[in-house]
């Protein structure tokens, strides 16, 4: 029981708990002779020497009491620093989590070092988020911590006794929520809002994917990728290459998939041991698809060359799933979004809309409101979405759409988008198999081209960023 609630506690935090990891002291060496997590430091670490490798401690005779340091600064991101301490918790986390999870350790400097990385990535996205005023309030925080203690089954009350019960301190498990939906809300409007798929791209991939029906197979697949360097020099991609094969060549020696991505991965589910999950074949790069054709459960592709880096995959199982309905139930619907922003605060967007709700009751317009006053592409066409289909919504739009009558008006409704007002307009249900098949390819592009969009963003974004790594003092 308490394995498996924290794995709920380290997934219900996402890469914010999920990618935690211990770091070496700055001295050359862990207190004590050794790295959290177990075994001995043994390969190089970033930009100085090698956690152990430093002449080996001996232990102080016991009439000397023992003297520690109270922390120490192991990286500068910019203008912030990360210390030991705070690697330390982190990588107790990880090695906790992948043990629960029977993925072999690799030597403690590694995990130590991926999570550094994984933490400096964090921390330059968090400093953008603050220098462009991405915010999240108090209040957000509450009804998103109510949510995820209602996805356990738990008041709120309880769930942080469990949360502590397992170790960690409310004050920091609170911090890294907060940081998970201020990075989720940097990639919506950095990345996800900027993706256009064009109709001439859904045609193309329509045909290209006729004979697929849809695309319903799903495989599940485990991932490493060893990253390159925006405009990395001929030197840095050969010692890229270089390091991936010695990754593909551990696993054709007999390692075990999981231990070779955490210690080689430089993806964000390394610390998962690459493990990707189920998804629909459509929704994976091209690459990776016709890369696994042919492949047998647990066959290991060689390495893969894309625009990000150098790839391995490994296919865990692939399965088929029923065709889609061609009966589906249809809804006509408008919609007045506002964004909140560091202008726009939740409390302001909820009294515009209120204000705004109040006067389409005493008769105002909704199509022109929704032109004056809605943060949306679709404020041009007075808001109006068109006839969606189940899924073509994130679940709060779509469980408040469905909630209403023709005609009906909803109360404000909070999305990862802002707050919207909800008309819905009329309801059907038709044969839209050919519609629904572009409206599923569009999302399927769509959500392809954000994911790679994403990967680059953050690699440029961790490039351009100032890190000067501190493993040893003076």
């Amino acid at each position: 029981m308490k394995s498996v609630l924290l794995i709920a506690l380290l997934l219900a935090c996402g890469p914010a708990l999920a990618q935690l990891k211990p770091n070496p002291a700055p001295g050359g060496s862990w207190p004590g002779g050794s790295a959290p997590g177990g075994s001995a430091p043994g390969s190089s670490w970033p930009g100085s020497s090698a956690p152990g490798s430093s002449a080996p401690a001996t232990s102080a005779p016991s009439s000397r009491p023992r003297i520690e340091l109270a922390d120490r600064i192991v990286a500068v991101v910019n203008n912030e620093v990360i210390t030991y301490r705070e690697l330390e918790e982190r990588v107790r986390r990880v090695v906790a989590q992948l043990r629960s999870q029977g993925t072999p350790l690799p030597g403690s400097d590694v995990v130590a070092r991926q999570v550094l990385e994984r933490m400096i990535t964090e921390r330059v996205q968090l400093q953008f988020a603050r220098e462009t005023g991405v915010v999240v309030d108090e209040a957000e925080l509450d009804r998103t911590i109510e949510e995820i203690a209602a996805r356990n089954k738990l008041s709120v009350r309880d769930f942080r006794r469990a949360v502590e019960r397992e170790g960690f301190a409310w004050a920091t498990f609170r911090e890294n929520i907060r940081n998970e939906m201020l990075i989720s809300r940097l990639r919506e409007r950095e990345v996800d809002r900027k993706i256009v798929v064009s109709d001439a791209e859904v045609d193309a991939f329509l045909e290209a994917n006729d004979a697929s029906e849809g695309g319903q197979q799903e495989l599940s697949l485990s991932h490493i990728l060893v990253r390159v360097p925006e405009q990395a020099s001929p030197a840095q991609i050969d010692a890229r290459r270089k390091r991936a094969d010695e990754a593909l060549a551990e696993l054709r020696s007999g390692a075990d998939f999981r231990q070779v991505a955490v210690s080689f991965s430089d993806a964000a589910d390394a610390l998962q041991g690459g493990n990707m999950g189920w998804r629909p074949a459509e929704r994976l790069p091209e690459l990776f698809v016709e890369s696994v054709v042919g492949l047998k459960p647990g066959d290991v592709t060689p390495v893969l060359r894309s625009p990000a880096g150098f790839h391995i995959l490994r296919l865990n199982d692939r399965r088929g799933g029923a065709a889609a309905p061609k009966q589906v139930r249809q809804t006509h619907v408008r919609h007045i979004l506002v964004r909140t922003n560091e202008l726009v605060s939740e409390g302001d967007a909820l009294r515009k809309l209120n204000i705004l709700r109040e006067r389409i009751r005493q008769g105002a317009d909704f199509a022109e409101l929704a032109r004056l006053n809605s943060d949306d592409a679709s404020a041009a066409r007075g808001g109006d979405l068109g006839w969606i289909l189940p899924g073509d919504t994130v679940p709060p739009f779509e469980q408040a759409m469905d909630a209403l009558a023709v005609g009906e008006v909803s109360t404000p409704v909070r999305t990862p988008f802002g707050f919207h007002l909800i008309e819905v307009l009329g309801r059907r249900t038709a044969d839209v198999a050919v519609d629904r098949k572009r409206l599923q390819a569009r999302r399927v592009l769509g959500s392809r081209r954000a994911e790679e969009a994403y990967e680059e963003w953050v690699r440029q974004l961790r490039d351009r960023a100032y890190v000067e790594y501190r493993a040893e003092e003076s």
